[in-house]
């Protein structure tokens, strides 16, 4: 192929400052387009603002990146007093994951991401482990980064990717619940946290519940994607299927 595989990231919509300004923008940590980038695939951020699900036509694969909760209505439950939501992201967010695992389209979904997969599917989230746990290990303080290590289910995408036990930094006080109808668990943690889900059928799609782009050491999961990603975009050599090829160009 003559091209990166196109990797969409979803975005935060925060009020942010660069030179004298200070607006709402559309953001990503830089961390996750580094990593897509040092995997070999193409960037494309994704503002929720105007999202539809149709954008998945130019995109070889998606990551649902990380960020605030999800808004406790989206799985029939009153807010916790510790959720906080970012409910402009929610519904494009839940549809872009559906329409995902319906298309096809290789997924990794970090943090945020896997709670959102999990609810687009009808699964409930744990609104604040620390009240289930007893620690807050995986969100040690404000802006601090803990680690977690997890045993993988034998023969699952993750266990294919980082082997039988891994360990990654985190950052999270929610976490998996009811797991919707569709996923599995294919791993935990000592504690019993859910720290992967994997679609039973289908194509290519994994969520995470930490957050493997803080270790560029370890970029197995970015590069597992993009190669999923770029086996998808070679379906689109004949330029003639790529919306978005010279070829295909209106005149």
């Amino acid at each position: 192929m003559t091209r990166a595989p196109r990797i969409g990231l979803t975005t935060y919509y925060k009020e942010a400052a660069w030179g004298v300004w200070r607006r709402p923008a559309a953001i990503v940590p830089a961390v996750y387009v580094e990593a897509v980038a040092a995997a070999g695939g193409t960037p494309l951020l994704l503002p929720p603002t105007g999202l539809d699900p149709g954008v998945l036509d130019v995109l070889d694969g998606l990551v649902l990146i990380g960020g605030a909760d999800v808004d406790a209505a989206q799985y029939g439950q009153a807010p916790h007093p510790s959720t906080a939501p970012e409910p402009v992201r929610d519904a494009p967010e839940l549809a872009l994951a559906r329409a995902a695992l319906q298309a096809r389209v290789p997924l990794l979904a970090i943090c945020r991401g896997v709670q959102v997969l999990n609810v687009a599917l009808g699964g409930t989230l744990h609104q604040h482990l620390p009240e289930q746990l007893g620690h807050t290990a995986y969100q040690p303080d404000p802006g601090v980064f803990g680690e977690v290590a997890f045993r993988t289910e034998p023969g699952s995408r993750i266990a294919t990717v980082l082997g039988a036990e891994a360990a990654s930094p985190c950052y999270h006080h929610q976490g998996v619940d009811r797991v919707a109808d569709g996923l599995r668990v294919t791993a935990r943690s000592a504690d019993g946290v859910v720290q992967a889900l994997e679609p039973e059928t289908g194509g290519w799609a994994l969520g995470v519940q930490f957050h493997p782009e803080e270790n560029p050491a370890d970029r197995r999961l970015f590069l597992a994607l993009t190669a999923q990603a770029r086996r998808r975009a070679e379906t689109r050599t004949d330029h003639r299927t790529d919306p978005l090829s010279k070829e295909n160009a209106h005149p």
